[in-house]
């Protein structure tokens, strides 16, 4: 500490005293270890989340697609990876897309039993992220309906994620990525490198954040992405670029200047030499120079043309898109062949599908023009995730898109999968001050939550019940038990219904959840079923947070989304396999957004013409107004299949277990442990692109063994919400 004047003395006690803080220059006076600089922001905090949560495994995609009927085709993949009968990857890293919140990822992949695998993998060697830097970045989402564009509202857990990113402006949007950044560099190889893409909003509060984590002496460039297109002000300059922070962890990094070099222009390369100065020689011709055959070096400010709207290839539908060219550049210039990458907001995959070995140059055409080629190259080993379903969905067709068309090329590719965090412990994620004492905690928590179920079971027109560890309410002769506001109902929510039903004789549940763990349903349902008790699981709606809606019982809880499908099995004969083939026969939803009542008046009050879509109780609807003031109703969902986006088909289900690692947190061993439950190999499928959106509703026919199976059978609508069944058939043996 240093020395103190007298007067600074007497002013600390008078504030000690006074129970006031000290003035920030005390801060600097009274301890040694202090900085120069420092960045200060209300909420700041070095502690991090430190939770290991069990990575649940919920679907796994070897084989692309089997068009072939036979369990034992022959499979391309063999170079690298071996694989069974059934095309599955036996051995080696398996790339992992991971639906949550990065946040508790982060912390799962840095300090649980997956981090030995990613150790084994040499480490993670660069991380993309593209992280909401846009303020009204609130997780809408367009969907095309037809001719027309629906806007889904972000669902309860995506509302709480931009509240937290941006409810309190700039100072929550540098929390939330502040403890992000630190879980990245410590989950980072020491000689990983980290990419960071924002724009004018936030990039100044960026530079600062990865200052302090990564320090000054290791940001490598700001790299400006330049482009053309959209929108001008009329009083600015048009900002028509967006900055790239990219840092190092230490001093040993990869760069592979090679691999990233320009070619020149037919300008330079035609001109007359003697033109440039020797200062100049990597990046022009001069006397007695002869340029780099493999192109110019790059310079920090890039220029790509972001995808256009009109884009017809590259284009996935999703908001934030960036291009193939722009991530390419980043991962040949500071990743090799099977190096291990992740991205943390994947969004619409890109950085997964270059990754995965997807590529972009540009060929001049026989009119001067030039034209983007598509093509594979060596790939890079992946780890994805992001807090939209819609993100993970449209990153799964993405990637099961790639491996098509490696396939079809005869190239290799790695498996897949598809990953939950299970086992939540509540009380961590329910918004309690952590500067109140322990007991205030606890009575802050409780009142938080007592509101919470209050408020849900009013809506419900449920009336409280207290005798129960696992439900608070009960309606028409069902019990209803809530879950978290924050959180998805997981497996183990369900399974403490279950264990209480059982014990005291319970047979009518209702579930009620803003969010449902992906692949919960209907292996869970089921299994209550057998035990003589009916679950029906309902969605929370964003109404009731509306006190209007909820006097006027306008709030409407919706069941989830139900499948039927048709086996259709033909035994073997004359020495010929039996085979079974899956005919989609009908999907039903029941979701609601705005409704037309509502729209209707809204219509009504204005002059002008217009008109809005909304969903009510599983339908999309148009309203149109005309100048006149005739109001017109258009069902845009004519048909079931109008709702679905992409379905697909386990062939054998239960055959392969889902086994999670846990960590003992005491002893740090570790153990696996069989949740019950089963991994969705997604064998067949059938989905919508941007080019075709055409369905088959039948798969093909797959050849099978006699006896008895489960076929599960998955779909996900335009939403990106999935839902599953099971169907039992039962095979006889050829004669």
């Amino acid at each position: 500490m240093l020395k103190l004047t007298d007067q600074e003395k007497q002013e600390i006690v008078r504030f000690i005293e006074a129970g006031k803080e000290l003035p920030e220059k005390y801060r600097f006076l009274l301890f040694e270890d202090k900085r120069e600089v420092e960045l200060v922001w209300n909420g700041k905090t070095n502690e991090v989340c430190n939770l290991v949560l069990p990575f649940q495994t919920i679907e796994q995609v070897d084989e692309p697609r089997a068009e072939s009927t036979s369990d034992t085709a022959e499979y391309t993949q063999t170079s690298l990876f071996d694989v069974d009968t059934r095309g599955r990857q036996l051995k080696g890293w398996t790339n992992k897309l991971i639906w949550g919140d990065n946040k508790l990822i982060l912390s799962s992949l840095k300090n649980g039993p997956l981090r030995e695998e990613i150790e084994a993998q040499g480490g993670l060697k660069l991380i993309y992220i593209d992280p909401p830097f846009d303020v009204g970045a609130d997780f809408s989402m367009d969907i095309e309906i037809g001719g027309d564009t629906f806007t889904k509202k972000p669902n309860i857990l995506e509302e709480i994620a931009y509240r937290d990113t941006w409810g309190k402006g700039a100072d929550s949007f540098i929390a939330m990525i502040y403890e992000r950044l630190i879980l990245m560099r410590d989950l980072l190889a020491e000689d990983g490198s980290i990419y960071v893409h924002c724009d004018w909003r936030v990039n100044s509060f960026i530079r600062l954040v990865m200052d302090d984590i990564f320090g000054s002496g290791n940001q490598r460039n700001q790299i400006r992405w330049c482009y053309r297109g959209g929108g001008v002000p009329k009083n600015d300059f048009a900002p028509k670029h967006d900055t790239i922070f990219r840092y190092s962890k230490g001093d040993a990094y990869t760069f592979n200047l090679d691999d990233v070099r320009i070619p020149y222009s037919e300008d330079v390369l035609n001109s007359d030499p003697s033109r440039y100065d020797k200062s100049y020689r990597d990046n022009a011709v001069y006397e007695g120079y002869v340029p780099n055959e493999k192109g110019k070096h790059p310079e920090d400010w890039w220029t790509i043309q972001p995808i256009m709207p009109s884009d017809k290839t590259e284009r996935v539908g999703y908001p934030t898109q960036k291009p193939v060219e722009l991530i390419q550049r980043i991962i040949d210039a500071s990743t090799n062949p099977d190096d291990l990458i992740a991205d943390f907001f994947c969004g619409s995959g890109t950085t997964i599908a270059v990754a995965q070995g997807l590529r972009v140059k540009r060929v001049k055409q026989a009119n001067g023009k030039e034209k983007l080629h598509y093509y594979f190259a060596p790939q890079r080993r992946w780890i994805g995730s992001d807090l939209s379903k819609f993100a993970i969905h449209t990153t799964r067709k993405r990637m099961i898109g790639v491996q098509r068309q490696r396939k079809a090329e005869g190239q290799d590719y790695r498996a897949f999968e598809i990953l939950n965090l299970g086992k939540y412990e509540r009380q961590h994620f329910v918004g309690v001050n952590p500067n109140l004492r322990e007991e205030e905690q606890a009575q802050q928590l409780a009142q938080k939550e007592a509101a919470f179920l209050e408020l849900i079971l009013r809506a419900y027109r449920a009336e409280p019940v207290a005798q129960f560890e696992s439900f608070h309410g009960k309606r028409a002769g069902r019990l209803v038990a809530i879950g978290p506001v924050n959180l998805p109902v997981t497996r183990l929510f369900v399974e403490e219904i279950i264990l209480e039903c059982r014990k005291k004789h319970i047979t009518k549940v209702d579930i009620l959840g803003f969010e449902f763990e992906m692949g919960l349903f209907p292996n869970v349902l089921d299994e209550a079923r057998a035990k003589g008790i009916d679950i029906a699981p309902k969605y929370i709606p964003a109404e009731v947070f509306d006190k209007r809606a909820v006097e006027k019982n306008q709030v409407v809880f919706h069941d989830v989304s139900f499948i039927e499908v048709k086996p259709h099995v033909k035994a073997g004969k004359k020495g010929q396999p039996a085979t079974v083939a899956v005919e989609l026969t009908d999907f039903s939803v029941f979701y609601s957004q705005d409704s037309i009542a509502q729209a209707e008046e809204a219509l009504g009050k204005t002059k002008r013409a217009g008109s809005k879509i909304v969903v009510e109780k599983g339908q999309i609807v148009k309203l149109s107004k005309d100048k006149k003031g005739v109001m017109q109703r258009e069902t845009l969902t004519d048909h079931w299949t109008d709702w679905i986006d992409y379905w697909s088909v386990d062939f054998d289900f239960e055959s392969k277990r889902e086994i999670i690692r846990i960590q003992d947190l005491e002893s740090g061993e570790t153990r696996e442990e069989w949740t019950g439950d089963y991994i969705f190999e997604n064998e067949w499928q059938s989905f919508r692109t941007k080019k075709d959106r055409s369905l088959e509703l039948t798969s093909v026919a797959h050849e099978v063994t006699p006896g008895r199976r489960k076929i599960a059978v998955k779909v996900v609508d335009i939403f990106g919400n999935d839902t599953m069944t099971i169907v039992e058939i039962n095979v006889g043996g050829g004669k």
